[in-house]
């Protein structure tokens, strides 16, 4: 027997989930998440989940993670004390950025704070030329110096970023090589290593984003790598941005592919639903404890930009930046908002009602789960208008305190805003669906499409709760509710490829390239591939390499990616190659210009070792008796309160329709079936919600 197992730590719960390859059968556990030290959380939900489904060590043949360990140390600012070294003149490019600005009318936006302060920040006497050339040799006497001024600094960590080196590498590996030798304690970044790809601003600002968190998350992952080894489990793999997992020796080599690390795993898994329901395009929604994530999926694959900016607002919209940190690494394409069910509501000094960004995360938690809150919070929320068990939660193991969580929000809410507790709760309901509901637009209607066009696939310990008014709202005609919501991006995690992306810039147009040069490049960036899929231990028939490039027009600063057919590069290829470019700026921008020079910025290879296919299946019971398990009091704002039947999702057979109002509770997560809903359980144990009027699903 070999089970695949996959740890998410969420902002309140750390979730594990299990698939046996040979059943198919699905486990889940969730334990609190444990800020001080995510590593005891991480391996107290392993030890729940494996003695709970009797899983030992030796049947584990694959584990896999994902991470907030490099986003907390950015978003508090909590990172490694790291030091920068950039060509003499340079040693302000983080604090010159971009122009851009997240919001055009506001005068006052200040940018994020620096990572690196300019005391830890040096210069050195050499200059490549734009092209390639030596124009100023290495002072290598400077380096004598050097090495002692970062040793009096403590540094923990060094970036270095020097002009051009993205063409010409020479004087930044000769100049690692010395501090690497002078400092051998210090782990040393190279842009050369880590994004040999052209914009300055954005080369140093990735370096450095590496240097500030690849310390921390070298620790993290060497305490739990000796944990999980001291209990016999296989090597420990590590969720990366774009979608793919790889080897943790890998992430601490690249620490920003882990930046998104959490949210790309709930991604992954809303593909592989897409896929196997049959239903290609869905928008993928998932509201954990602390924010909300949407991202969009057609024809059954995400997206991925490699424009992403961490530690700011940015993350909402991939159109508007200049709050973040920009790392130049492929992410998926996601928007995020923090809204979740940990989110704190609370009234202003104006009287109006606000919901987060606060939020009540694992310790204490919302005020229902009895450990220290006082402010209240979504959850509180749901819980008092009847959506959620008023006694316990996670099958029994979280008992509920209902009547604290009233008492908060009548002294917090309610008695500020002059209404009765059901009217504030349900108000906060209608706050936070509100900002959810931008975020899902932000991803389908900022993106040029009718979201009226795609299935909501909703996940997340609160998300399903949720759904089905924001389906609603966007005109959306099906909710899909897999099974284990609450912990489906742990799902994810083990239904990923090992994955990871290789660049180069070029900088030639399509009518003037060499296409022997151009396939070396290509073949290079292959080679590298193939050795990370070497110390993986991959097999050939499962390796997979795919080519693509950046490209623009010849006048523009902002590139597409245009994939590469994998055969040797000709003219014929470069042709083909433009025109895939005319009709995709086309598609993204609404025009083309097929006499203006289309330009090939960067070369991309991405390296896969493919894991077997995951199908989500988790069989329904064979009949419904005793699917019914009580009823409650549950409060809608178009029907007030009525008496609503609590279904067993577990105790659920195929076809089962379910009219709303309803509620389905599962372990780890919660359907809210509204009036005028449908709900109908699938063969695969998906549950499918639609609107009654509109016939079943």
């Amino acid at each position: 027997m070999a089970w695949r197992i996959g740890v998410d730590i969420g902002g309140t719960f750390t979730d594990v989930a299990l698939v046996d390859d040979a059943s198919g059968r699905i486990g889940v556990a969730k334990v609190p998440t444990t800020p001080a030290d995510l590593a005891d959380g991480v391996l107290a939900a392993l030890g729940t989940a494996m003695e709970r489904y009797g899983v030992a060590a030796a049947d584990v043949g694959l584990l896999s993670h994902a991470t907030t360990v490099v986003t907390n140390a950015i978003l508090e600012e909590r990172g490694a004390r790291a030091a920068l070294v950039t060509t003499r003149g340079f040693r302000d490019v983080l604090e010159l950025r971009r122009s851009a600005r997240a919001d055009l009318y506001d005068l006052f936006q200040d940018g994020p704070s620096i990572l690196i302060p300019r005391r830890r920040r040096f210069e050195i006497t050499e200059r490549i030329g734009a092209d390639g050339a030596v124009v100023i040799p290495l002072a290598e006497e400077e380096i004598d110096d050097l090495i002692p001024a970062l040793r009096a600094q403590r540094v923990e960590a060094i970036a270095v970023s020097l002009l051009f080196s993205f063409l010409n590498p020479q004087h930044e590996r000769r100049l690692g090589e010395r501090l690497r030798a002078g400092l051998p304690e210090v782990p040393v970044y190279l842009s050369c290593e880590i994004l040999p790809e052209i914009k300055e601003f954005e080369r140093s600002s990735t370096t450095s984003v590496c240097a500030y968190v690849g310390p921390i998350l070298a620790s993290y992952l060497r305490r739990l790598e000796a944990s999980t080894k001291n209990k016999a489990l296989p090597s420990l793999y590590l969720m990366g941005s774009n979608g793919g997992v790889l080897e943790a020796a890998e992430a601490v080599a690249m620490p920003a592919m882990a930046v998104e690390s959490g949210p790309a795993a709930g991604v992954v898994a809303a593909a592989l639903v897409a896929r196997q329901t049959g239903r290609g395009d869905i928008i993928s929604f998932d509201m954990g404890g602390t924010t909300a994530k949407a991202s969009l999926i057609r024809g059954g694959k995400y997206e991925t930009t490699p424009d992403y900016e961490v530690g700011g607002g940015s993350s909402r919209t991939r159109w508007m930046n200049g709050t973040g940190h920009p790392i130049r690494v492929p992410v998926i394409d996601l928007a995020e908002v923090s809204a979740g069910g940990g989110s704190i509501a609370w009234v202003d000094r104006a009287g109006a009602l606000r919901v987060g960004p606060q939020s009540a995360g694992a310790d204490p938690g919302p005020v229902c789960y009895g450990r220290g809150g006082t402010e209240p919070t979504v959850t509180d929320c749901n819980l008092l208008l009847g959506y959620l068990d008023r006694r316990s939660l996670l099958a029994g193991d979280l008992p509920v305190d209902h009547a604290a969580a009233e008492a908060a929000v009548q002294r917090s809410l309610a008695a500020p805003l002059g209404v009765d507790v059901r009217t504030a709760a349900a108000a906060v309901i209608d706050v936070v669906n509100h900002a959810m509901s931008e975020v899902l637009k932000i991803v389908s209607v900022q993106r040029g499409h009718d979201p009226r066009d795609f299935g909501l696939a909703a996940f997340g310990g609160a998300g399903p709760l949720h759904a089905a008014a924001l389906a609603a709202e966007l005109g959306i005609a099906e909710v899909i509710c897999p099974p284990i919501p609450g912990a489906f991006s742990a799902l994810g995690l083990i239904g990923s490829n090992l994955r990871r992306d290789y660049v180069r810039t070029v900088y030639v147009t399509t009518a003037s390239a060499d296409p022997a040069a151009l396939e070396a490049a290509f073949a290079g960036l292959e080679r590298e591939g193939a050795a990370m899929l070497d110390r993986a231990g991959v097999a050939p028939p499962r390796r997979r390499l795919a080519r693509a490039v950046d490209a623009r027009y010849e006048r523009q600063s902002y590139e597409l990616a245009v994939p590469v057919p994998s055969s040797r590069l000709d003219a014929a290829t470069l042709g083909a190659i433009a025109q895939s470019f005319h009709e995709r700026h086309r598609r993204t921008y609404g025009h083309d210009n097929p006499a203006e020079p289309v330009q090939i910025v960067s070369i991309r290879v991405t390296a896969v070792g493919v894991i077997p296919q995951l199908g989500i299946h988790d069989r329904p019971q064979a009949s419904g008796n005793g699917a019914i398990k009580s009823r409650r009091s549950v409060w809608f704002r178009e029907s007030g309160a009525v008496e609503a039947n609590v279904y067993d999702r577990a105790r659920m057979p195929a076809a089962l329709a379910v009219a709303g109002p309803a509620v389905i509770e599962s372990l780890e997560s919660t359907i809210l079936v509204p009036p005028a809903w449908l709900a109908r359980m699938t063969e695969d144990g998906f549950v499918l919600l639609t609107r009654s009027d509109r016939g079943e699903p």
